[in-house]
């Protein structure tokens, strides 16, 4: 276990930071009980700082597994009503929630992926309403991780396991900033960074961004009115709060009927408990209309058969090869850190603030602006030091926005 002084610095980041935690707010946390040690340390903060209440909710790998192996697919896909209420009641109150994320990659790998599919399916459609909640962002929401043996030794796998964990936290503290003075003060300064590139690209208002990069080759169509986010996002009620710890990216959504080409994965994909790698998507018109995988063809195929939405694009990410979760040299199996090591596009549902007047549009709307729906939002990595960017304006004119995996222009300045 990590020094408790680091942790408790942590602890601190993710509820000042992370989840901007107002005296007299309630907040729901996710965690694995594998993580019982930091999420008390955490909950203890979360009083400090004034919480009107804190409800845990635990999750356990092993639990998980014996589930999936012991019981029928129509019990699988069962979520109680409780289940559903006891996010909604908190969501209803404003509250924050932090989700401190870690499991097994490698956890379902044994088990038939048609009956995960079913799984998240139904989950997903049971967690519609609390989704408005944190796609729109009504409530303050923050996901930040912490070491798992199982998760740490797949990422360490020549070290004891006692040696992994505690390099996998060194390498959390360093790309999370925890290792900073203030490490609440270094992520106002890296917010301020993303919010300069995020503004750049407002102002250019690209008409389509091309991709190139061994194996891909595909242009993003930007529908009008979409917008860069990216670095701390604001509540509907004008609160600064930070989704993702680690986070390098700014983002978008491309049209959803405008993505064109072919881009291959440049990291493995941790989707429902399996490993998706080495893959390629063929785009025409905004869909995938083709596919391949060395690995997890069958996770992948049944994560394009979600639904409709599930084969268009909801999000466009740029990352530069130079942030620190790309420096690390790591592969972490985890898309909260490996989306930050490379620019990634999600397959499924567009967030609607990427769109102006999105949170208040329909679903008729939003789809007449090109704005993906889905059950699904699921991230994955195309960048690396060999892609190139280009950015097409209004006017056909096309100019430089990445070379070699790195912006062309300087945002700190």
């Amino acid at each position: 276990m990590a020094e408790k002084q680091m942790l408790e610095k942590y602890a601190e980041l993710a509820l000042r930071t992370g989840i901007n935690l107002q005296e007299g707010q309630p907040l729901i946390i996710n965690s694995s009980i594998e993580g019982a040690d930091f999420t008390r340390i955490v909950v203890k903060k979360a009083y400090e700082l004034g919480a009107k209440n804190v409800h845990v909710v635990w999750s356990d790998d092993a639990l998980t597994l014996l589930k999936y192996q012991n019981v029928s697919d129509e019990v699988l896909t069962n979520i109680p009503e409780w289940q559903i209420e006891q996010y909604l009641s908190f969501a209803k109150e404003g509250a924050g929630l932090l989700s401190i994320r870690a499991t097994n990659p490698d956890l379902l790998k044994d088990v038939d992926p048609s009956k995960v599919a079913k799984a998240t399916k139904a989950s997903a459609e049971a967690m519609k309403e609390l989704r408005k909640y944190t796609m729109n962002d009504r409530i303050p929401w923050s996901i930040v991780s912490i070491p798992l043996k199982d998760w740490s030794k797949k990422i360490f796998p020549d070290k004891t396991e006692e040696e992994a964990i505690e390099a996998h936290w060194e390498q959390i503290f360093k790309i999370v900033r925890v290792d900073k003075e203030d490490p609440v003060a270094a992520w106002d300064e890296h917010n301020a960074i993303l919010k300069n590139a995020r503004e750049f690209l407002n102002k250019k208002n690209y008409k389509k961004l091309v991709f190139k990069a061994p194996g891909t080759d595909i242009e993003f169509e930007l529908p009008q009115g979409h917008i860069w986010k990216g670095g701390a996002a604001k509540t509907e009620a004008g609160r600064d709060f930070n989704p993702n710890m680690p986070t390098e990216e700014v983002f978008t959504m491309p049209h959803k009927y405008g993505v064109n080409g072919t881009v291959a994965s440049t990291k493995p994909l941790i989707y429902g408990g399996n490993v998706i790698d080495n893959f390629s998507l063929t785009f025409k018109d905004g869909k995938v209309v083709d596919f391949k995988a060395e690995q997890g063809y069958d996770t992948l195929k049944h994560l394009l058969d979600t639904d409709e939405g599930a084969r268009r694009l909801g999000e466009l990410a740029l990352v530069p090869h130079e942030s620190p979760v790309s420096q690390s040299g790591l592969i972490f199996y985890n898309t909260l850190y490996d989306e930050n090591a490379s620019c990634h596009i999600a397959l499924g549902k567009a967030y609607p603030t990427n769109m102006e007047g999105g949170s208040s549009m329909n679903e008729e709307e939003l789809d007449k602006h090109g704005v993906n729906d889905s059950l699904t939002h699921v991230d994955f990595m195309i960048g690396s030091a060999d892609l190139d960017i280009d950015g097409v304006t209004e006017d056909g004119k096309s100019e430089a926005v990445f070379r070699k995996g790195t912006w062309t222009l300087d945002f700190t300045k």
